[in-house]
């Protein structure tokens, strides 16, 4: 089995809103992600999506919501070939201190449980979070510029915090770094 890919949802597969992605209307993929994510899936790579979704926690949208949008993700990745995805999310404000929210690694231990997954891996997100949360986890960390990756690569470098191990433009250029052995 090839490294598992975590994946962060807005901004790495769909774009990003300020107000967040309340409805299947509003979820947009990204040009090219999808193709992405079944290039990783042919490859042998299994696709897990990890995000946070702490609107929930806020009220502004529903849990079910977010199910439909996942609905409306895994129909996008079934008609590029991807049959199998694996999605967890938080639903949790962030004052509520779980251990789901990232950069907690409550997502990735618990896809590592349903899986049955090695450790080791990569994480590719746009935030600050999904790094610490990959450093943490013991995955290879990738910033994708889209969404708020280029905002968030200068807050890691103002506080200095751990660089990812790379940095690229979106899930399509970062196939190059996961691809190559």
């Amino acid at each position: 089995m090839k490294k598992p890919v975590f994946l962060d949802r807005d901004g790495v597969i769909n774009t990003n809103r300020e107000d967040y992605v309340k409805s299947p209307s509003e979820w947009i993929p990204i040009p090219g992600a999808i193709s992405a994510m079944a290039t990783l899936h042919r490859a042998g790579h299994q696709l897990i999506v990890v995000t946070n979704q702490s609107g929930i926690g806020r009220g502004y949208y529903s849990a079910e919501a977010v199910e439909r949008i996942h609905l409306v993700m895994r129909n996008a990745l079934k008609a590029a070939g991807v049959d199998s995805i694996h999605i967890l999310f938080c639903p949790h404000h962030s004052r509520e201190r779980c251990g789901c929210r990232k950069p907690e690694t409550g997502l990735i231990d618990q896809a590592r449980i349903d899986l049955g997954l090695p450790s080791g891996g990569w994480m590719v997100g746009d935030a600050h979070s999904d790094m610490e949360l990959g450093r943490r986890s013991g995955l290879t960390t990738i910033l994708v510029l889209s969404g708020r990756g280029r905002d968030q690569l200068e807050i890691i470098k103002a506080e200095n915090s751990a660089m990812p191990d790379h940095v690229t433009d979106s899930l399509v250029s970062a196939l190059d770094i996961i691809l190559t052995p």
